[in-house]
């Protein structure tokens, strides 16, 4: 926890974000910055000044998602931006355990210009409330990119890892340098 007198204001918003968004992850530690006073400070900071902006921006790719279905076929699907820990090694993920079905997106990890792929990514999940990256993923994945004009996967039976990284995305070197504002 950071201590009041070095965390305040805006800091102190980012930090109460995290913790809230924390019980949306399967496990709280998947929303860390926590371990280094040097780097959480200006990303709670960062977190607190900003995160309604990036979390009307996730939420536009959302509803654009959303609108590739009847109304009827949509389900309960609430995104929000997090740094997600390191040790994942993943840019998105979709909780369908929580009720209503929830998406975090690591904005830190992807250039601006692809987060709509992550989250088209994480929605094809979301929409099936399952796990893996089968025929029916590749099915719904692909009429996202066809509707919102990514290029399409090319699934084959015993290629579905392909699917893991599909839309392609560029990389980000320095994850956290985001969340720092930089």
């Amino acid at each position: 926890m950071v201590n009041t007198w070095t965390c305040t204001g805006a800091c102190i918003s980012g930090l109460e974000y995290l913790h809230w968004v924390q019980q949306f992850a399967l496990e709280p530690k998947m929303v860390d910055v926590m371990d280094n006073v040097r780097v959480r400070i200006p990303i709670c900071t960062w977190i607190g000044e900003n995160i309604d902006t990036v979390n009307a921006e996730l939420n536009s790719y959302l509803q654009a998602c959303h609108e590739c279905f009847y109304s009827h076929e949509r389900k309960q699907i609430q995104i929000f931006a997090v740094p997600l820990a390191e040790f994942l090694g993943i840019d998105g993920f979709c909780n369908i355990l929580n009720d209503p079905i929830t998406i975090l997106i690591d904005v830190g990890r992807t250039a601006r210009e692809d987060w709509l792929s992550i989250v088209v990514h994480e929605y094809a999940h979301a929409h099936l409330a399952e796990f893996g990256h089968n025929h029916n993923f590749a099915e719904v994945l692909s009429h996202l990119c066809l509707g919102l004009g990514l290029d399409l996967p090319n699934w084959e039976p015993d290629k579905e890892y392909e699917l893991r990284c599909w839309p392609n995305c560029k990389l980000n070197v320095d994850p956290l340098g985001f969340w720092r504002g930089q």
